[in-house]
């Protein structure tokens, strides 16, 4: 069974993994942002499902956070079936994914995070399976060798990728259904602020729920995040044991970011020591290797999580000899303090 299957765990475990993922959508209809990602997906589904046939493969890239696993469960709710879940960094070799493949029934729905740091042997083996529905295994070695044809049950195998450029020609040209997930905007990010708070239980104030919008980095996984950890600060300001209904406000959300060292600008304190090394340097470009050694943080990690949102306010300049902090970063940020010790970071 796929529930055994050791890269498809039949369950996410620990209480926050439960908390996030009873904050999101269960139909397409209710997914909030994305508005023309959703609507191609829905059309795809209802003309897919209309001729009984199972959807064509979907490639999903966007940064970090923005709801790719989310449409891949919803997709897999339209059809009526659980989403197999597997990290591509996970299948290293051809047996992996001959092993997975072989389980699935028709009209599965084979989710692949991080898809472009899948094996270059692991991958081979996807492009028979997304075209043809079959795959070749290689039996024996030498003059023994032979190779037998596994048919498979047609399926649907959905991407999700941070870095579209750095999937192979062959396997990005077997998806039918591509898709860019952009960031969104503090309206959107504000609808979906409302929409967690009473799933979580509580009332936020609406010019709290804007204010904490803004600060959000245009990413749903950080307005959930910091509203939960507001959400603990609401909760002792009103009391622990207070029997009343939890309601959050303005000074709660301005207490909670600066807990959580998040300033006006939705920076928090790794952004801004990447600012403060950038500024120091002046107009001199600055390598992402070095910027990555002094923040403590992998070149990938900067790259796929801090410098788009830095990019995005017009603070980082990349350039093809490195970063620069802009005029506007300068303004901002240029001679104070931006390390731990910098308080009330959203006054």
């Amino acid at each position: 069974m796929l529930e055994n299957y050791p890269f498809c765990p039949a369950a996410e475990d620990g209480e926050e993994q439960g908390i996030e993922k009873s904050l999101r959508p269960r139909t397409l209809d209710e997914f909030i942002g994305q508005r023309r990602v959703a609507a191609n997906l829905q059309l795809a589904i209802e003309a897919a499902r209309a001729r009984e046939e199972v959807l064509d493969h979907v490639l999903l890239s966007g940064m970090p956070g923005l709801g790719k696993t989310t449409l891949s469960y919803l997709i897999a709710a339209a059809f009526g079936v659980r989403p197999i879940l597997v990290s591509g960094p996970n299948l290293e070799r051809g047996k992996d994914v001959v092993g997975l493949l072989t389980q699935l029934h028709r009209g599965d729905i084979l989710f692949i995070d991080e898809i472009h740091r899948m094996s270059a042997q692991a991958e081979e083996y996807l492009y028979s399976a997304m075209e043809d529905f079959r795959v070749d295994v290689m039996l024996d070695r030498g003059p023994d060798a032979r190779s037998v044809c596994i048919h498979l049950e047609p399926f649907t195998m959905i991407g999700a990728t941070t870095r579209e450029g750095l999937l192979t020609g062959p396997l990005r040209d077997r998806f039918q259904i591509v898709e860019k997930l952009e960031f969104y905007s503090d309206e959107e990010l504000d609808q979906i602020i409302l929409r967690s708070a009473g799933l979580l239980g509580c009332a936020i104030d609406p010019e709290a729920s804007i204010y904490l919008a803004q600060r959000c980095r245009g990413t749903p996984r950080y307005a959930n995040r910091f509203l939960r950890r507001i959400r603990d600060v609401a909760q002792s300001r009103a009391g622990w044991s207070s029997g009343e209904p939890l309601r959050i406000d303005l000074e709660a959300v301005s207490e909670g970011l600066d807990r959580l060292g998040v300033d006006a600008q939705g920076l928090d304190r790794i952004d801004r020591k990447i600012l403060e090394i950038l500024i120091t340097h002046g107009d001199q470009p600055v390598g992402l290797k070095t910027i990555a050694v002094s923040v403590g943080e992998e070149e990938r990690t900067l790259e796929d999580v801090y410098e788009p949102h830095l990019i995005r306010k017009g603070l980082v300049l990349k350039t093809p000899r490195g970063r620069r902090a802009t005029s506007q970063a300068r303004k901002l940020y240029g001679g104070r303090s931006l390390g731990d010790g910098w308080l009330n970071l959203n006054l």
